[in-house]
């Protein structure tokens, strides 16, 4: 069976699924669970012999045994048991339950995935099969899974900007789905990047990512989405952890950071009070690495993520605009990152690109550096995708040759010997321009929310976008200030 029968089956058995009340993210979890052991019963067999760790009355040959509410009782012991395991097995089946109530559907779904040979896949054809599902599953606003799946082009334009090098580490203290590990992988794994030995292809597959997901079906589909990469092993230890990043320092130092933490402004924590009653608190992280003391969960990741790196580590972090302007915390950490870090490079985002409705963000590159009494930082390049620039989900999703125009201008190979597209008299509607330390730290609670291009929307009326396009864009903007309105709601309610 060809690579596009099986994408076409799996997504057909999935609309079938949904009309018993099967979204996509529970059908991605029982996919992962029997994919999984599938495997697991490949790996068994000659060559390759080995005992995965799977007891016999919960492998793949007993559960395709049985038919009917027999199959429904094995399949929901199966996923109680190995979730007590340890190492990857264990964290792909835990808190695991039964979603198809149908044993006949399931008995179906069992067979489909029996018919197929998964371990002589290529890993490019399994990883793309879950990919596709996984992109389905955060296009399902319902399911609330968009807010763990960052657009693929922007994460493949962070990536090539960043150039990770074999033999190094790289991690992601929110990592989702797995989005940056695997642009991560496959530009490691690319001849026209490395021709990788041996020893660096063990260290790609074993020793090179470290993540954290602390929502546990968003980490099972992370573990299965690399695996299914060639990320880890099967028998071997969870390369994600499901301990939340922010209450400790990180336990290693890591060469790169390449992360999309949550969006959610505060950090909270929910409890029973005396009554019984569910409350909510801000939670705040008392770390004595951090610059400063906050509730504010993206100011909290900014400081963690730099604490992770190494004196020469890098990192690269979609923030929303709150962390370029914000004051207090938020000005104490821009100036100590000025300073500490060469925080070389901002990228201004557009609205319409992620699944979580009108979020303004950007990505902030940065270098770490070894203490010094002078700011590291000497010019803060801005790349302005955001003026003028109008993308939709669905009718003109981001694409990656959106942004080959910012990676040419970031010159990866030599972010020393950059030029300035924008210029004063000659081209005022330039995108790149820098800053200098001097410009930006006089600038009102160091603000690094900067924009100088005008916004053509306001004067050209004969070339505004399509309606449908203003459309979704107002109802963007709408969405995003009844969620700030939700926010202030919460925290008088918290402080009532």
């Amino acid at each position: 069976m060809n690579t596009a029968s099986i994408v076409s089956r799996v997504w057909s058995f999935c609309t079938t699924l949904r009309d018993d009340g099967v979204g996509y993210g529970d059908y991605l979890e029982q996919l992962t669970y029997l994919i999984f052991l599938k495997m697991a019963d490949e790996y068994s067999k000659p060559p390759y012999s080995r005992d995965v760790g799977i007891p016999q009355q919960y492998n793949w040959q007993a559960l395709t045994s049985k038919k009917g509410a027999e199959l429904e009782v094995l399949y929901v012991e199966i996923l109680r048991e190995l979730g007590k395991h340890k190492g990857m097995l264990g964290q792909i089946f835990t808190k695991a339950q039964n979603k198809i109530q149908d044993p006949a559907k399931l008995f179906r779904l069992i067979d489909m995935i029996d018919s197929t040979s998964w371990l002589v896949m290529g890993a490019d054809v399994k990883g793309d099969i879950y990919e596709g599902i996984l992109e389905r599953n955060a296009e399902d606003t319902k399911s609330g899974a968009g807010q763990y799946f960052t657009p693929r082009s922007l994460i493949r334009a962070m990536v090539e900007c960043v150039q990770p090098e074999p033999n190094k580490t790289i991690a992601d203290p929110s990592c989702g789905t797995g989005g940056f590990f695997l642009a991560a992988y496959d530009f490691l794994n690319n001849p026209e990047n490395y021709q990788l030995d041996r020893d660096q292809k063990h260290f790609l597959k074993h020793k090179t990512f470290f993540g954290n997901e602390i929502v546990a079906n968003t980490r099972r589909l992370c573990l299965m989405n690399m695996f299914l990469h060639n990320i880890g092993e099967i028998d071997g230890e969870s390369l994600v952890s499901p301990n939340d990043a922010l209450i400790a320092p990180s336990p290693v130092s890591v060469d790169y950071v390449l992360a999309n933490p949550p969006f959610g402004k505060k950090s909270s924590m929910s409890f029973t009070n005396d009554e019984g009653e569910q409350e909510t608190e801000d939670l705040t992280y008392n770390r004595q690495d951090f610059w400063a003391t906050t509730s504010n969960k993206q100011l909290n990741f900014v400081q963690h993520i730099r604490s992770m790196l190494k004196t020469t580590g890098k990192a690269a972090i979609v923030v929303p605009d709150n962390v370029l302007f914000e004051g207090g915390a938020g000005e104490i950490i821009r100036k100590k990152l000025l300073e500490n870090t060469k925080l070389h490079t901002i990228l201004r985002l557009p609205t319409g690109i992620f699944y979580a409705q009108g979020v303004k963000a950007n990505v902030l590159f940065f270098d770490n550096q070894a203490a010094s009494p002078e700011p590291w930082t000497k010019d803060v390049w801005f790349y302005d995708y955001r003026t003028n620039i109008h993308h939709t989900l669905k009718r003109k999703p981001l694409r990656f040759e959106d942004l080959t125009d910012f990676i040419t201008c970031y010159n990866p190979e030599n972010i020393n010997a950059r030029t300035e597209t924008w210029h004063a008299e000659n081209n005022p509607d330039g995108r790149w321009r820098k800053y200098s330390y001097e410009e930006l730290i006089i600038r009102d609670k160091t603000s690094l929310d900067i924009f100088w291009l005008k916004d053509k929307s306001l004067t050209d009326l004969d070339n505004l976008p399509e309606p449908d396009d203003l459309a979704e864009e107002i109802i963007e903007n709408l969405e995003a200030g009844l969620n700030s309105f939700r926010e202030v709601l919460a925290g008088l309610a918290s402080k009532g």
